[in-house]
């Protein structure tokens, strides 16, 4: 086959439907019932949980200790300067 005569058996296939996510196999399925069962499904397809978002620092109980004041030399002149 030449080239010219795959392009057109790709092309149909690509253009051709997938076959179908859900198929009713009951006859007697209401659309409400099956409003309810895609909801079901479409909730349980979502996967993993979200991450959480970063905590922020700002607000985080730790912030709220004082440091440990060193002893020895120098720690007099140590306590006044930034960290």
């Amino acid at each position: 086959m030449s080239g010219e005569e795959q392009a057109p058996a790709e092309a149909a296939e690509a253009a051709a439907p997938a076959a179908p996510l859900l198929r009713v196999v009951n006859p007697d399925a209401t659309p409400e019932e099956i409003a309810a069962i895609v909801a079901v499904l479409s909730a349980l397809g979502s996967g993993a949980a979200p991450a959480p978002a970063p905590r922020s620092q700002w607000a985080a109980p730790a912030r709220r200790l004082r440091g440990a004041h060193g002893s020895g030399p120098g720690a007099w002149r140590a306590s006044g300067l930034p960290r």
